[in-house]
């Protein structure tokens, strides 16, 4: 047999093993979370850390209006590797998801299927639109909440809360009354960015401006007298030296 066709894997001393060489994860990741589930491992590490400090993480919620995308499934799992690290380092470590499901994200999200049936926002009453809006993002958060348990997260996914159900909203409502209350609540100036077609009220993070290119002229010319030493140029034994200064056209 020659080199060329020798099989030097065969003279190769590596450790033996049964696990296969990619683990079969696609199969093996969706059973390591069903024997999460059937161990109760949420409920069970709940248990375990009874009467430790508390290290209670409240989830910034997304947007219930649409598949879960890179920014946000990174936002679970790091949040997730947060939770984890402090119940190991002795808390009671416990995450709560939630989700938001008011603003124009929905909004919009509900009129792209007005237009796409021919429908036109304006005719429909509000307390309707109102509905399907609700609709729209109860359906996401189901969706979301799947997805990111697929992720393997370990939160108290049963008992996650929204902005929009009834007891968030009163309990917004009575928290308002406390500023209300304490005197801290006031009204004053401030500019809002106002959407002329959807006619709502927009957050800044829901402003974007459009890039514009300023026109410039460089213009050259000789420094003629000076006060002290000149920015830019000098003045050597009486001698005019050029100096660059830029200016709007």
């Amino acid at each position: 047999m020659t080199d060329t066709a020798r099989d030097y894997s065969e003279t190769l001393f590596l450790p033996k093993t049964d696990f296969p060489m990619r683990a079969g994860l696609p199969q093996k990741e969706p059973e390591i979370l069903a024997r999460w589930e059937k161990l109760g491992l949420y409920e069970r590490l709940r248990t375990a850390a009874h009467g430790r400090p508390k290290f209670m993480l409240h989830d910034g919620p997304p947007y219930a209006n649409g598949h879960i995308h890179i920014g946000t499934a990174l936002g679970k799992i790091l949040k997730d590797i947060v939770v984890r690290s402090q119940q190991m380092l002795g808390y009671d470590s416990n995450f709560v998801p939630g989700w938001d499901c008011h603003g124009l994200p929905i909004e919009w999200k509900v009129e792209e299927e007005y237009r796409a049936k021919g429908k036109n926002k304006d005719t429909v009453p509000i307390v309707e639109f109102r509905r399907e809006c609700r609709a729209f993002a109860q359906h996401w958060v189901y969706v979301q909440r799947a997805e990111f348990r697929r992720l393997g997260g370990v939160g108290d996914w049963d008992r996650s809360y929204s902005t929009m159900s009834y007891p968030a909203e009163a309990q917004i409502a009575r928290e308002l009354m406390k500023f209300a209350a304490n005197g801290l609540l006031y009204r004053g100036s401030k500019p809002v960015m106002w959407s002329v077609v959807e006619k709502t009220a927009l957050a800044e993070a829901e402003v974007e401006y459009e890039d514009y290119v300023s026109d410039q002229v460089w213009v050259k010319f000789p420094v003629r007298s000076v006060e002290g030493a000149p920015q830019g140029g000098r003045i050597e034994s009486g001698k005019e030296t050029p100096v660059m200064k830029e200016g709007a056209a």
